[in-house]
């Protein structure tokens, strides 16, 4: 299988800031890739580099073969791109848009209008071809930012969080999309996300970043794989000797103290739960629950990091507002 995009160390700073740190990894064509992480862990700043709108500090990239940093044009016409924020004329109809971004990108009169009826009729938009985007729902300017992307005929696909702000249904509406994009057209597509769902349904294979580094690449059954076949959650007024008299079993994967609990990986897990209850009731260890569940792309992460997404988004605002408390102050 060829790769059509290929990283090597590739690296961006903003002042002391390192915003991506010297990541490396390889994209298949026709592959859905995720970049799963919370925001501001370095997603789109990789995302804006391998689409030519930001210079890396260090490293190299090519995308379909072309270096990112002496070959742009190149890039650029091989890619299609969504953006987080939407880009579309809303006084134009979804006809005119798509219309506008083929004459961009010099595609043929023939071919353009020929194109625009397919990919509206792909993202379900054919009715509403003639009306204002001002009038469109935000899961229909999606799907049409998608559709207009894919005008030009791009070998790569480029999505940063594609479902942003859309409802669930809209949501998985997208996801189909995505999916029929590369099974017909085999496309690659690149994708950021910090949906867990969205990463475990859409991506081939994940890489899990923060702060700037990927932490994990694999796909997501063996990243789960990675942390035991199950966790048992307890809860207790005693933490530190639940995990004392757990910790060094030998069916025990792994421990790890969070959110006022303590998690144990097990591949029997499931066999397990009966024998933690004793085990502590025994110990006279005061319990107030024990849970068990399959592991998932948060428990990889939480894992490797010792946080949640949620908990990394929220002290990467705290990060963010001191950077720029510390900058009015100079």
């Amino acid at each position: 299988m060829t790769d059509v995009i290929h990283l090597d160390g590739l690296t961006k700073r903003f002042g002391d800031v390192t915003a991506v740190d010297a990541i490396s990894f390889d994209v298949a064509e026709g592959e859905i890739f995720g970049f799963l992480g919370p925001n501001g862990a370095g997603k789109t700043t990789t995302l804006m580099m391998l689409v030519t709108l930001l210079d890396p500090t260090s490293g190299t990239a090519t995308v379909n073969g072309y270096d990112i940093a002496s070959q742009k044009d190149d890039v650029r016409k091989s890619i299609g791109i969504v953006f987080q924020d939407p880009s579309l004329d809303e006084e134009l109809t979804a006809w005119e848009n798509m219309d506008f971004h083929g004459r961009l990108y010099a595609v043929p009169k023939a071919e353009r209008h020929k194109r625009i009826d397919e990919l509206l009729e792909l993202v379900g938009l054919a009715g509403r071809r003639d009306d204002l985007v001002k009038t469109f729902s935000g899961g229909m300017r999606r799907r049409l930012e998608i559709a207009r992307g894919l005008l030009h005929a791009p070998k790569v696909l480029f999505l940063d969080e594609p479902t942003l702000g859309l409802d669930p249904q809209t949501r998985n509406y997208v996801w189909d999309y995505i999916e029929r994009l590369r099974r017909e057209q085999n496309v690659t597509v690149v994708i950021t996300t910090h949906y867990m769902d969205e990463a475990d349904k859409l991506a081939d294979r994940i890489a899990i970043i923060d702060h700037g580094r990927i932490i994990a690449l694999d796909t997501s059954d063996n990243l789960k794989a990675l942390i035991g076949g199950g966790l048992i959650s307890i809860r207790s007024d005693d933490n530190p000797r639940v995990a004392e008299r757990l910790n060094g079993l030998d069916w025990v994967d792994s421990l790890n103290h969070h959110d006022g609990q303590v998690h144990v990986s097990a591949d029997d897990a499931g066999q397990r739960v009966a024998e933690v209850v004793k085990l502590l009731d025994r110990s006279a260890i005061p319990v107030q629950s024990v849970t068990m569940h399959t592991p998932t792309l948060e428990d990889v992460f939480l894992h490797f990091t010792g946080r949640t997404i949620r908990e990394e988004e929220a002290s990467g605002r705290d990060r963010m507002r001191m950077a720029h408390q510390s900058s009015r102050r100079r």
